[in-house]
């Protein structure tokens, strides 16, 4: 795969990336929700998931886009929460509830990655609110996510930018490439577990899907 928008040179030694998504790849399942329940408290969430109840249940019946649900969850959630309060729920989950969610298989084979000068980057639809300090922690070359947006110190509860979700993962982590201005190819392995990875999972010339390897695509693809 070469970098989009640049012309590859064929003669190069091509780089290696290794993209991850992370809710129930890295980890044994969701983040997001944990993530609120621990921010906002017991009381709080249910009633976050009360006001977001009919969305996320369109969302599960099939009458309603991922996006127009997860929006609907994050502007309940989030809007007016300061930078500073964000700043205390992420760091109490990053330190004490993630540990012992990591899926060591994916785990080690991140670290194989980094081991061997890989290119290591993150793409996932969880915010970057909590998202970009994971990926501080293990040492990621880059953290493709949901962006929350703020305006005065505090979360206004909109998305900054689409959905990091299916096609908009590939979207991303191309214009991420590009981004860097190499002109060497580029050797993607990708992981994933989820309907959403897989447009990504398509694009890699090596992909594992739920930890079992995918067919290697052909050169001619």
């Amino acid at each position: 795969m070469p970098v989009v928008g640049a012309s590859p040179d064929s003669g190069a030694a091509p780089v290696e990336v290794a993209a991850f998504d992370f809710d129930g790849t890295l980890t044994r399942r969701d983040t997001l929700l944990p993530y609120l329940w621990r921010g906002l408290g017991w009381p709080r969430f249910l009633l976050v998931l009360l006001l977001s109840g009919p969305w996320l249940a369109a969302f599960a019946l099939r009458l309603m886009s991922n996006h127009r649900a997860k929006a609907r969850l994050l502007q309940v959630s989030f809007r007016g929460r300061t930078d500073a309060e964000i700043a205390q729920w992420t760091a109490a989950f990053v330190g004490r509830y993630l540990p012992a969610q990591w899926q060591p298989d994916m785990l080690a084979r991140l670290r194989r990655h980094q081991q061997r000068g890989h290119c290591c980057v993150i793409v996932s639809a969880s915010p970057g609110i909590y998202l970009h300090e994971v990926g501080r922690m293990l040492g990621m070359d880059g953290v493709i996510c949901t962006e929350l947006a703020t305006q005065e110190g505090a979360l206004t509860g909109r998305m900054a930018t689409p959905n990091c979700h299916g096609e908009e993962k590939v979207r991303r982590l191309q214009a991420w490439l590009a981004e860097r201005g190499s002109r060497k190819p580029v050797v993607l392995h990708a992981y994933g577990d989820s309907s959403g990875d897989v447009p990504l999972l398509n694009l890699a010339d090596y992909a594992w899907y739920k930890g079992q390897p995918r067919a290697h695509k052909s050169p001619a693809s």
